[in-house]
Formats: structure tokens, sequence, C-alpha cells
């Protein structure tokens, strides 16, 4: 079964060439999540065959993924923080805690949302909250973009490093997730004690 959907995406990703890397990258990072190593890992295998080319591959997936975003963001902009305002009570949302939300993402937003790019099940949702808090859209842009960008290069790497064997795309892909969330710890405790070395000077 695996087989057959690793065969049908590589079909797929070679018949759509960029632009279908482009779309569905651009669906995964917005309305309709699923795991982005099913796009890439087969165009980084079609790579290793000749057939694609990794820099175009990894470009088309940064440019779907902040368009994916970037809807996100907007619709958390106008919509959901308009629906918050007026409504956000019923739902025990106080305007307050929207005030809060704003000055965390304002203060801290950049490395929310460059680690936020880098967690799966958490990279797709965290330009919600950056829409919702009118994070500047500049500084957005930017760390969504690095992100995504390394995220992209992992997932392209690991296709043409190890094809269609699915066994290795497991222990590879598992492996590179634990990697990169304790790396993202590790950043995540150094800015904290870097913020509080700089709130006591």
């Amino acid at each position: 079964m695996l087989a057959e959907l690793a065969q049908w995406l590589v079909e797929m990703v070679l018949g759509y060439g960029y632009f279908g890397i482009y779309v569905l990258m651009s669906i995964e990072s917005s309305f309709i999540p699923f795991p982005s190593e099913i796009v890439l890992i087969p165009a980084g295998y079609l790579a290793s065959q000749g057939q694609m080319d990794m820099t175009l591959i990894v470009a088309v997936s940064l440019a779907g993924s902040l368009t994916g975003a970037f809807i996100n963001y907007y619709l958390a902009f106008f919509i959901g923080r308009t629906f918050l305002e007026r409504y956000g009570k019923f739902f025990f949302i106080s305007q307050s805690a929207l005030d809060k939300m704003d000055k965390y993402f304002d203060k801290h937003g950049h490395i929310s949302t460059f680690i936020g790019r880098l967690i799966p099940g958490i990279r797709q949702l965290i330009s919600i909250p950056a829409g919702l808090a009118k994070m500047n859209i500049n500084v957005f842009a930017l760390y969504s973009a690095l992100g995504a960008l390394i995220w992209s290069i992992v997932l392209v790497v690991i296709g043409y490093a190890v094809g269609e064997n699915e066994e290795l795309i497991k222990t590879y892909l598992h492996q590179i997730t634990l990697a990169t969330i304790g790396v993202l710890v590790v950043l995540g405790g150094v800015y904290y004690l870097l913020q509080r070395r700089r709130a006591k000077a």
C-alpha cells in the first residue's frame, strides 16, 4: 500500500512538475495541512534520477510554503481578529488576552515563527496566531522563509539520498525530526537565557 502511494506521488510530481510542487506546498501550508514529506521526498528522489533539479525543487517549495503561510496569516489578520474582538468573550477570550498575545508576538514573534515552521503539526498553524497578533509582515515573512527553507532542504536531501526505500525514509525522517526538535529546544533555551540576561541589564 505504501509502495503504491509512493509510486503514485512520484508519478504525480513528475507529471505536474515544479508547478505541482508549488500548488501542493501552498495547500500543505494553509487550509488543508498534510505531511510535506509526501511531496518533497518523492521530488528529491526524482532529482537523484536526474529528472528534476534540487535547487528548483527547494525554490518552488519555499514559494509554495510562503503562499500558504500568507493565506493563513491574512485570514487570521482580517477575519479572525475582527471575529475575536467582537465575539471572543463568548469563547472566554478577553480583549486583555488578545493584548497579551500582541505583546508576546511583538517581542518573541520572530523566534516563535522560525521554530514553529520546523515542527511537524505546528508549522502549518503558526501563521494563525501571528496574523491574529498582527505581527509585522516583513518579520513574519523572513522567519517563515528561513524555517520553511531549512525544512524543505532536509526533506529533499532525504529523498535524494534514500530514494524510494520506505524503511530508510521512515528511519531517517524519524531521526531528523527528533534531532530538529532537540536543536529547537536548545535554541529556545538559549533564547530564553539571553532574554532574561537582557531584562536584568
